[in-house]
């Protein structure tokens, strides 16, 4: 069998009875005179168990229940007795439950309930459970077999904890899904037992599980209605066959259903659906459907039901979007009558324009319409050729994917359209360039950039460490290239149109520390201020420069509602696809700070200092780190950025956090276990600890802020959507699962209080998360420069003869001076470096 067949079993052709074991139960039992409580000294009553086993298909009840015997025998109640149902696996639906309640006869009268649990024997893949299933009873509650149940035997995946991961291993395991290896099982299964000592200890007694073990199949068993393909024989009677089917009609359309379909959607209909209105019932699910993110697809129903109440729908803008998704566009005359409502239609939002200009839509008059709304949106909400900053940003837009082969011929094409269209432009009225000199300004960016590239690799080929490079980029700036330290006549900076540069301060120019070796340029400008810019080649910063847009444009949907978190949404601008500008903020990384001031709240006393004020500081500093952190504890939850340490996280000396290097987005993370967001003990510490008023008032941003974006889900999602085909990294690689994962970041099944919670566990989570701690101590041993290296020993006589010998190691400090006492080790010459670096 290759490795990309998959052989199954239709639960339809088994003609065997279901059949299941109960083997224990697990936990302290609940004391006898309070049914929810634990009594931790109820281990000597003398219970006598048994469980009532009983089958739901589809909410109802199917055949008698069946009970096992009565177990007695110590705290640990082991059934371990098989359980044959009346009904077989044929009967069963996707839907089909077996409720599970323990009951204890010791107790007498009507309290002997000890509690139930209901599991689907269907997963969400259609797949019949096997192997152990662990259930949490429910205390005090009888199993109910309603579907959706009330008493469901999984534990939710918010509580799921390292050891029940561990058991889902370990069922697999017993199903030889994963191969065996005998030493190492021996250590797994004993670290496992220590692991639930651990973790029974850690939250006592506090549960109670049965554990039942489901028959497994030579093949897994895949649910299928009976009477799916009657021509066949029933091929499965006591023994597991393999069963190939071949329908040669699957992926056709069905002839009855189109046909009828045909009939409900004809244009002689449409007198009758005019004054069609929903019911209440109707109405509500309208109401659900136009909730609905517009990544989610829509059943044959639903579109069904779009379509009759097509003309009362006119008046909500927010169904329209909906409603085009309903119409079978390969049919001329449906098509022709929904591009009529389309004009007749409340004119919609520019968030549901975006989603008609989504690969969805492919007729030309549904795209034109979007156009014709956003036409009528303001320039700052849309991001014309009059507005330079726009014509600028959407020039290199376009500039930098010039050299994508897929679409390149098509991005010429736009390139020239803009170029012509706005060298036709005449001048304004108020002394505005003419559309000629408009264009120029913005070629001369691009022989900027190209000069800069050029430096760029000058000062890599210099040999040497960072000092020499920034010797040589002032060198460059003052020699060969000293037109660059005063131009000819103003640019416009490529970050900010409205800004007029005039040259670079050769003085003030510099080099990160960095494998790229970014430049740090500082710009004259022509009002004689200065304005700092990082200049980065080799990095694709294209996705930086979407997750800088999102953070403003999350900003600005904040504001909306008159919440600002303060909020850092730096320039970046991709001028190619390795190379880029971004705008320098003053400011300093957590891991710098922690280690020059060994806490946030010393750094920010330096420049706030208020002795009547909270922790020392002004207590709008405070306010302004508090709301910062909120702020992008939020943005970097929804947008799923991954690689948070203290090096990208900044600190600007008014208060205000931000975070930089946006590498990894939607979920990706080089990092294993990474916490639902970057929230350090150091910054709760800054808040005055988890239990201080103001960590609360972060808290309250965090969940206000992020309620606030839930609402403008169906906006960014359809921003996501439009970059499906781009040649972003973390999109590209699979934009499907991409914006799916973007999709539940944003919780839209839950109401706003449900959200609260849930964003309050979010934080609970991050902020006690061990693991990111580990990691972040390894990545700054990792990537924490030697400062040192051993000279020479000022005696030659052994360690145990010289009370105190003397160990010169320099590089950048050549009077440091480390000494070795008669006990420390110095068998090798790291063990004398790490003294060094700890101490």
């Amino acid at each position: 069998m290759s490795s990309n067949e998959f052989r199954f079993f239709l639960s339809c052709d088994i003609n065997l009875p279901v059949t299941f074991r109960v083997e224990k139960l697990e936990g302290t039992l609940p004391s006898t005179n309070s049914p929810t409580g634990i009594d931790s000294t109820t281990e000597e009553r003398k219970a006598e168990l048994y469980v009532e086993c009983a089958l739901y298909i589809d909410g109802a009840p199917f055949g008698l229940p069946t009970k096992t015997r009565l177990e007695s025998a110590g705290p640990l109640h082991c059934w371990n007795e098989l359980i044959t149902l009346s009904a077989k696996y044929r009967d069963l639906t996707a839907h089909s439950q077996l409720a599970l309640t323990v009951w204890d006869v010791s107790c007498g009268k009507d309290d002997g309930l000890i509690g139930g649990a209901t599991i689907l024997l269907f997963n969400n893949k259609m797949q019949l459970k096997t192997g152990k299933q662990k259930l949490r009873l429910w205390l005090g509650k009888q199993a109910d077999g309603s579907y959706p149940t009330t008493t469901p035997g999984k534990v939710p995946r918010h509580e799921r904890g390292e050891l029940q991961h561990l058991e889902k291993l370990a069922n697999k395991y017993e199903r030889g899904q994963i191969q065996p290896v005998d030493w190492l099982d021996r250590l797994t299964f004993k670290a496992m037992e220590k692991i639930k000592e651990r973790e029974s200890l850690k939250n006592g007694s506090s549960h109670l599980y049965l554990v039942v073990d489901f028959c497994s199949f030579e093949r897994r068993v895949v649910f299928q209605e009976a009477g799916a393909n009657f021509l066949l024989s029933s091929p499965i009677a006591s023994s597991n066959e393999l069963v190939i089917v071949w329908d040669p009609e699957v992926g056709k359309i069905n002839p009855s259903e189109h046909k009828q379909l045909k009939l409900a959607r004809s244009l002689s209909r449409g007198i009758i659906d005019r004054d069609l209105k929903p019911s209440s019932n109707e109405r509500k699910i309208i109401q659900r459907i136009l909730k609905y993110p517009p990544t989610r697809a829509l059943s044959g129903d639903e579109r069904q039901l779009l379509w009759k109440f097509r003309f009362s729908l006119m008046s909500e803008k927010r169904a329209l979007t909906k409603f085009l998704r309903c119409v079978e566009w390969s049919d001329v005359q449906e098509a022709k009558q929904a591009i009529e409502l389309m004009g007749k239609w409340e004119t919609i939002d520019v968030c549901d324009a975006l989603e008609l200009l989504s690969p969805l839509f492919e007729s030309e008059e549904v795209r034109a319409y979007a156009v014709s709304v956003l036409e009528r949106a303001d320039d700052e909400e849309l991001q014309s050729l009059r507005n330079i900053e726009l014509a600028s940003f959407l020039r290199w837009y376009v500039a930098v994917e010039l050299h994508d082969p897929a679409y390149a011929k098509r991005f010429y094409s736009t390139y020239e359209f803009l170029e012509e269209n706005m060298i036709k432009l005449t001048a304004g009225v108020n002394g505005e360039e003419d559309g000629f000199k408009k264009w120029q300004s913005l070629v001369r960016q691009t022989e900027l950039i190209a000069q800069l590239c050029s430096i760029m690799r000058d000062v890599r080929n210099v040999r040497g460490n960072t000092q020499k490079k920034i010797e040589k980029l002032r060198q460059l700036l003052s020699g060969l290239l000293s037109e660059l330290t005063y131009f000819d006549e103003p640019i416009r900076s490529p970050l900010a149109q409205s800004v007029l540069i005039t040259g670079i301060v050769p003085s003030e120019s510099s080099i990160f520390k960095s494998a790229l070796h970014p430049l740090r340029l500082s710009f004259r400008t022509a009002n004689g201020g200065q304005c700092m810019v990082m200049f980065k080649k080799g990095d694709d910063i294209r996705q930086d420069q979407l997750v800088v847009q999102m953070v403003s444009l999350m900003d600005r949907l904040l504001k909306l509602e008159n919440l600002d978190l303060h909020l850092t949404p730096y320039k970046v601008l991709a001028t190619g696809q390795d190379e880029g500008m971004l705008e320098f903020i003053p400011s300093c990384s957590l891991a710098q700070i922690l280690s020059d001031h060994r806490s946030i709240i010393s750094y920010l006393q330096k420049f706030h200092p208020d002795e009547h004020g909270p922790f020392g500081i002004t207590a709008i500093c405070l306010e302004t780190f508090i709301k910062s952190c909120a702020g992008y504890s939020v943005i970097t939850y929804i947008l799923g950025i991954g690689d948070r340490h203290l090096d990208n996280l900044l600190l600007r000396d008014d208060g205000r956090l931000f975070h930089v290097d946006f590498g990894f987005i939607l979920g990706r993370d080089p990092k294993p276990f990474p916490p639902p967001m970057k929230l350090c003990k150091e910054m709760v510490e800054a808040m005055g600890g988890a239990e201080s008023q103001y960590y609360t008032r972060f808290k309250s941003y965090c969940c206000e802020a992020y309620n606030i974006l839930r609402k403008s889900s169906n906006l960014i999602l359809n921003l996501f959507h439009l970059m499906a085909g781009s040649n972003i990294p973390d999109i590209a690689s699979d934009p499907e699962k991409g914006i799916l994962k973007l999709q539940e970041k944003f919780r839209l099944d839950l109401d706003d209080e449900a959200c609260i919670h849930f964003f309050q566990d979010l934080i609970n989570e991050s902020v006690s998360a061990l693991f990111p701690q580990m990691v972040e101590t390894i990545h700054r041993v990792k990537f924490q420069p030697m400062q040192c290296m051993i000279i020479s020993l000022s005696s030659t006589r052994p360690a145990s003869s010289s009370p105190n010998r003397k160990v010169t190691v320099c590089e950048a400090d050549p009077n440091f001076q480390m000494h070795l006492t008669q006990t420390d080790s110095i068998t090798h010459p790291s063990a004398i470096i790490s003294k060094g670096i700890s101490n």
